[in-house]
């Protein structure tokens, strides 16, 4: 498979997107990422690299987190997970509450803000610093000591977290909460500040497509059934609640995040990342998915 020329085309196509979009100025930090930038990597099973673009570049994963904390939480709790948070897309906002009532505080999904929290809710209950936690998981998945969340954005993001509080807060009533809820949305804010490269993401994804194994250093993250279980939710609720265009036109499990990045699995083969800070109005990155589209395409390689 020539990469290197497929990411060259992608990288020559793209370049009228990245005028358009939007960046996540909601969180202040956010806003100040130039909305051209475009970086992509794709890394085999076999530990080759190709990449293009900024894929060097760290940037805020934002909620690319959720994929790799239900991952950590998966293999804590195990099936009981889905007592807490459904496995079902929402066709909602990520961060809406208008599910939560009618279903009694549990979220649909933890790919969702809601059940984000109740995974983080999880991790703050097993250890001392759930965000420390984190980001030691993904400097073991990426083999990169370096990688490290960025306080600037975490305290930009705890500034601006209404929803999140009443999301917490409504769950809690419901007794879907057993920690404190500062103590959640505060690790919960960290955890999306984690700062990481196209290149680095795509490493730290690649045991989703080797049925829960690390190809660089073989261990076993999660068993193989929950490898399958976890993509299968990357599939039907990884691109918030634009999921079903998004599979009709890349055909690959995919976690996004408001950040601007996207990673993506082809189980067996390889695991791609892309980044361009520009959304659209679900909140995935609109050149990113075009990039993914194309991808999949001059490869002709999907899961379909």
């Amino acid at each position: 498979m020539n990469y290197p020329r497929f990411l060259e085309q992608i990288h020559a196509d793209i370049g009228p997107w990245l005028e358009k979009g939007r960046v996540a100025d909601y969180i202040p930090e956010l806003a100040n990422v130039p909305l051209k930038t475009f970086g992509m990597a794709i890394v085999t099973m076999a530990g080759d690299v190709f990449r293009v673009g900024d894929a060097d570049y760290r940037f805020s994963i934002q909620s690319i987190s959720k994929l790799f904390a239900c991952a950590m939480a998966f293999g804590l709790v195990g099936d009981s997970l889905w007592l807490r948070v459904g496995r079902e897309p929402s066709g909602t906002a990520f961060n809406s509450l208008v599910q939560l009532e009618s279903e009694n505080g549990k979220p649909r999904n933890p790919f969702i803000n809601a059940g984000a929290l109740v995974v983080s809710d999880i991790l703050c209950r097993r250890f001392v610093s759930a965000e420390n936690a984190f980001v030691e998981f993904m400097r073991r998945l990426s083999g990169d000591k370096t990688i490290d969340y960025d306080l600037r954005v975490a305290e930009s993001e705890l500034r601006h977290s209404h929803r999140n509080y009443a999301m917490a807060h409504f769950m809690a009533s419901f007794g879907n909460m057993n920690m404190p809820v500062e103590v959640v949305i505060n690790a919960y804010s960290r955890q999306c500040a984690v700062a990481m490269s196209c290149v680095e993401l795509a490493k730290a994804a690649l045991f989703l497509g080797n049925q829960g194994i690390v190809p660089s250093t073989g261990e076993r993250v999660i068993d193989e059934t929950s490898a399958k279980r976890l993509s299968a939710l990357m599939l039907t609720c990884g691109t918030y609640d634009a999921v079903g265009d998004f599979v009709y036109r890349v055909g690959l499990p995919a976690k996004s995040g408001v950040g601007g990045g996207i990673v993506a699995v082809l189980p067996g083969e390889m695991a791609a990342c892309v980044w361009s800070p520009g959304l659209d109005n679900y909140g995935n990155s609109l050149a990113g998915v075009v990039a993914l589209e194309r991808l999949t395409t001059l490869t002709g390689r999907s899961l379909f």
